[in-house]
């Protein structure tokens, strides 16, 4: 049987999530991406707990954003997420790509949130 992409990106995840946990000092940066949309949420693993979320689905970026699919969106999730663990206190997270590859929206995040202040 054929491997779909979506496969692959579960596997990926898989073997990521073996690697890469958050603690209370630390927390997971996780991030899903989906054809429409990109989530991303800082979560205290120990604990089973999510600290901060934000998403293109946010009221705050929802109205604003053209599109939640493009890499202006993700720019947008990444200050927004980092502004909101500064504000609680986080400043330095582990990184969780979620199975896809760094590249574009992810990577577009991941660069946003950094420039914001979060130490990955």
């Amino acid at each position: 049987m054929k491997r779909t992409r979506r496969d692959a990106v579960r596997i990926r995840h898989q073997r990521v999530r073996g690697s890469v946990s958050g603690t209370t000092e630390r927390p997971r940066l996780s991030i899903f991406r989906s054809n429409q949309h990109i989530y991303a949420q800082v979560i205290d693993d120990v604990a089973q707990h999510t600290l901060v979320a934000a998403s293109t689905l946010d009221t705050e970026l929802k109205t604003s954003l053209a599109s939640g699919a493009n890499c202006e969106a993700s720019t947008a999730v990444g200050k927004l997420i980092a502004q909101r663990a500064l504000a609680k206190g986080i400043q330095k997270v582990v990184f969780d790509r979620g199975g896809n590859l760094y590249h574009g929206r992810v990577q577009a995040l991941a660069e946003a949130a950094r420039e914001a202040g979060l130490d990955f």
